[in-house]
Formats: structure tokens, C-alpha cells, sequence
């Protein structure tokens, strides 16, 4: 009995936090009678949660999975956990034989309130997870700013309740194409593992067309288990294995040339296991764009591949190669949306740019092209004696003005953020004829800033060219408003599906995926069958 009477007292005390909201609690009397068993089990168990707190007090604390009428509900939560592995995400925390037991286990109203607890915690946690990602990757890695589309628990519990079950949980993951194509490359990639993976690796540093050997032969059979190549039985390196080689090194970003050099050579060794975790972690990125709105154009950034474009009604409608930051000024991931353009842009140097690279040469007394400025003013540096002033102390901001040598170059697209990250046009052309181009200071430099610029002015102007010409031969530094803002996307993706169905992948660059896999694996996802 004094179990009891101490169990009922803290259901009061629950009972009188819940109730809050509706004015005073009500005398315990009373509310023994207007609670049954089952209701108070469900506010004591969910008392630690505020928004489980908020859900079940205004629906009068009634079950929400455990009711003989909640079949269809329980039916389609355990069926979505069930295949909570077929999205890459880490079974375990949803702890799917622990609820079973659970609802097996809610055979009186302490125990069904519990149950119903319990399921509506787990629903949450796979609905948050599915839907915009589990892992939190700001705090893994400090260049990831991406808002993760996590939507409210309340708004949750309360869509699924009144949704069609099974229609509710098969929504939360992302629609897209590409994620679909993801999830079926990854269960292809786990039967290609049980059937032995792509078979022995070549053991060779290099190979080259006309040469023969096992060496050839196992780089055939690799790519015969890849599907860049049909059967064969020939053990010479011939045109049809060059043209497949060229087909890989296309897929995998390396220079197209046929020749199997170091990089091809090491791409082509890539385990199974090695493109199963690039598509499991490529699925977890597209979690994190998971918004549910409907784009009809945006630009898409991927870093990876060091390419731009416009996406127009989920199709590309533009394309242009790209500049990234440097290994040592990476650029970093984040979303956002393009306002304006400029034309004939200043250049505001970055301070930290400022200190490394211009700042020395004033104080030395070099000559330069930026300008001192002062509160938006122009300075002119004759009167000034640089020698009271270090690189820490210098007062001045620097200002590179409009003109063919631009920073800058002629065009620059803003999408303000706290990282002062932007697209731009860029003097050093030739550093789009390199393979890998990570050069810049963070911002993204573009090979063909006008067509870029063109195409984002078709939708608001009958001339998009001479409007934007226009206004280059004026000189002068002029912004163009976007009448349509447009959502940009920076993103890290080293793997995707082409329609095709060839996978795409592309080098780590800056070594985030390494770091992200391993987060991945401590939480439990692994391939249920690794081989070679």
C-alpha cells in the first residue's frame, strides 16, 4: 500500500503539471475519477517530454497506438522499422524488439500506458531521423552549416493521427529520384557483397592498352562486376576494356584518357564495402535537404565534383565548371538563397585575406592596386606613415575597384551569409582546365559567369544578354535584383546514382567523408556482408 499511495502522488503531481494549461489542478478526488489507469501510466511516462507532455494533455491523455482501434497505426510503425536498415539508418536506437515486447507485454492499462509511450518516443526518434537526418553534422565538423529539415514533434504526433498511417511513414524519407536510386544501389551493393563482391584486386601500379597479363584480366573482371563491361574472356588490354576504363574514369572524376594510371587503379580496387558506405552517407546528405518544398529552380553547388548548376522542375537546365576553396580555406557546406547579382564588382578584401597576402607589401611600402578606405571612404595613402602600423593594427579596410583585373572579375552572385560566401566570376580562367580545382579563399569562382548570369535573368527579362551587356560597358558597379530569389545549395556529395544507374563518385577532397563514416560506424551502420 505505501507503494501505492507514493506512485499515485507522483501521478498527481504530473497530473497537476499536465493540466496546467487549463488553470488550476483539479482536487485529487476528482481527478482519479476523470483519469483512467491506462491515462495515467501515459502522463507519468511521458512527463520527462514536453512536447509528448503538450500531445497527449490535449487529447486528454487517450492512446495513441495501444487501443484495439490503433492497429493500422501500430502496423505501420513496426513495418517502417523493419526496414529502417533499407535507408542506411542505425537500426538499433529505434529498438524495434523492445517495443514488440512492449505491445506484447500490454496486457493491463499500467503496462498499455507505457507501451503507448514508448512507441510514440520511437515513432519521433525514426520520424527525425528518416526525415532530415541522425546525425548532427555541425557538431562533427566545423565547416557543415546545414539546417537540418527536423520537423516539430508536435506537429509530428499530430500529422500522423491524422494522415493515412502507412501513407504517413512511406512520405518522411525524401522523394526524390536520386535518393531512391541511392537506397537501390545500396541493396545492390549488399547482394553484390554476398555474391563475392568485384573479385580480386589488381595488382598492378599502372596499366596501359596492348598489354596483357593477370593483371589485365583481374582489372576485366572488376569491371565486368561493375557493369561497365559485358563477359570476356580476352586477357589483352583492347579497345573495348579501354572504352570501358574511359566510361569508369568518367563516373569516378578522374581525367577520361583510358589509361589505368594510379588514380584509376585505386578507384577501380574500391571495395564494395567502400561504395556502400559512400552511398549510405549519400543518402544521410540528402536527409539534410529534405525540406518538403516543392523548387522549381535552384542551384546545386557540389563541391566534389567542382561544377555548378541550375536545376529547373528537378531537370539541369545549366552547367559550369567551378573553383572551390583550397584545401587550408575550404569552402563550407550550407544552404541559402541568391538575391542579386553585381555587375562590375568592388572587391571588399576579406581581413583575414587582407593580413596574409596585401597588408605586408603596404607596410613594406610595395605598390598595389587596392584602396585605403575609412568608413566607406576612399584614403589617400601619400600622408600616411605606414611605419606606425603592424598587420594587426592596421586601421584600413582594402577595396579593389571595378576593372578587368578584378578579384571579383565582372559578375558576382550574392546570397548574403555570415560566411561572406558567393559565386564570382574570376581573372585566372586557365584554373578551370585542371582536373582538381581547389584554389580559392572559400567562394565558389565560375567558368561562365555570363551564360550563368543570362540564365538567371530568362525568367525576368525579354533580353537577358543585353540587359547584362549593357551594364558591363557602363563601367560601373551596378546590382540586379532577382525578382525570384533562388534556394542554393553547397553541398559535399562523393556519390550519386546516375538515371543510368551507374554510381557516380568523386575523391574526398577535403577528407569529410572519412570523418562522417566513422561517426556513421560507432552508431552501428555497417554492411551486412563486406567483401571485396
Amino acid at each position: 500500500m505505501p507503494f501505492r499511495l507514493a506512485r499515485m502522488s507522483l501521478t498527481s503531481a504530473i497530473f497537476a503539471i499536465a493540466l496546467s494549461g487549463f488553470g488550476a489542478a483539479l482536487p485529487q478526488a476528482l481527478m482519479a475519477q476523470a483519469f483512467s489507469a491506462e491515462r495515467q501510466a501515459i502522463a507519468e511516462a511521458a512527463a520527462a517530454d514536453e512536447a509528448l507532455v503538450a500531445f497527449y494533455r490535449d487529447r486528454d491523455f487517450a492512446p495513441v497506438w495501444t487501443g484495439p482501434e490503433d492497429e493500422a497505426r501500430r502496423t505501420a510503425l513496426v513495418r517502417a522499422l523493419e526496414k529502417a536498415g533499407y535507408h542506411g539508418l542505425p537500426a538499433a536506437r529505434y529498438d524495434i524488439a523492445g517495443l514488440r515486447a512492449a505491445f506484447a507485454a500490454a496486457t493491463n492499462p499500467w503496462m498499455r500506458g507505457q507501451a503507448d509511450v514508448m512507441a510514440s518516443r520511437i515513432f519521433l526518434r525514426y520520424a527525425r531521423d528518416v526525415h532530415g537526418g541522425f546525425l548532427d553534422p555541425s557538431r562533427i565538423i566545423p565547416d557543415i552549416f546545414q539546417d537540418q529539415p527536423h520537423r516539430d514533434p508536435y506537429a509530428l504526433m499530430t500529422g500522423f493521427l491524422a494522415a493515412d498511417p502507412h501513407r504517413f511513414m512511406a512520405a518522411l524519407p525524401p522523394q526524390s529520384p536520386g535518393y531512391n536510386r541511392l537506397m537501390r544501389m545500396k541493396m545492390s551493393l549488399e547482394a553484390m557483397a554476398r555474391d563475392g563482391g568485384y573479385g580480386p584486386r589488381v595488382q598492378a601500379a599502372s596499366l596501359r592498352p596492348g598489354e596483357t597479363g593477370p593483371a589485365v584480366v583481374q582489372l576485366r573482371d572488376r569491371l565486368i562486376r561493375m557493369g561497365y563491361l559485358a563477359r570476356a574472356a580476352t586477357a589483352e588490354y583492347d579497345a573495348r576494356l579501354q572504352s570501358a576504363v574511359i566510361a569508369f574514369q568518367m563516373n569516378n572524376g578522374l581525367v577520361a584518357d583510358g589509361v589505368a594510371g594510379a588514380d584509376t587503379i585505386a578507384a577501380v580496387n574500391a571495395s564494395v564495402e567502400d561504395h556502400w558506405n559512400e552511398v549510405v552517407l549519400a543518402m544521410e546528405r540528402h536527409r539534410w535537404l529534405n525540406d518538403g518544398q516543392v523548387h522549381d529552380r535552384l542551384i546545386f553547388v557540389n563541391l566534389t565534383d567542382f561544377h555548378t548548376r541550375v536545376i529547373d522542375n528537378g531537370e539541369v537546365s545549366f552547367i559550369t565548371r567551378s573553383v572551390i576553396g583550397a584545401r587550408d580555406r575550404q569552402t563550407p557546406e550550407f544552404s541559402d538563397e541568391m538575391e542579386h547579382m553585381v555587375i562590375n564588382p568592388s572587391w571588399y578584401v576579406p581581413r583575414s585575406i587582407a593580413q596574409r597576402s596585401y597588408i605586408p607589401g603596404i607596410l613594406a611600402g610595395r605598390s598595389t592596386y587596392m584602396q585605403l578606405m575609412s568608413n566607406g571612404r576612399v584614403i589617400d595613402r601619400s600622408g600616411i606613415d605606414m611605419s606606425r602600423f603592424s598587420v594587426a593594427s592596421f586601421p584600413f579596410d582594402l577595396r579593389q575597384p571595378p576593372g578587368p583585373n578584378n578579384a571579383l572579375g565582372t559578375v558576382k552572385f550574392m546570397f548574403p551569409n555570415r560566411h561572406a560566401i558567393y559565386l564570382h566570376d574570376t581573372p585566372e580562367q586557365h584554373l578551370m582546365d585542371r582536373a582538381v580545382r581547389a584554389y580559392s579563399s572559400g567562394c565558389i569562382r565560375l567558368a561562365d559567369p555570363h551564360a550563368f548570369a543570362y540564365h538567371l535573368l530568362e525568367r525576368q527579362s525579354d533580353d537577358p544578354v543585353g540587359q547584362f551587356q549593357t551594364i558591363l560597358a557602363s563601367g560601373n558597379e551596378t546590382y540586379l535584383h532577382l525578382e525570384q530569389h533562388i534556394p542554393v545549395h553547397l553541398t559535399y556529395w562523393t556519390a550519386w546514382v546516375e538515371s543510368d544507374g551507374h554510381l557516380q563518385t568523386r575523391p574526398d577532397i577535403y577528407g569529410r567523408n572519412a570523418i562522417l563514416s566513422r561517426a556513421i560506424r560507432s552508431l552501428g551502420v555497417v554492411m551486412p556482408e563486406a567483401s571485396s
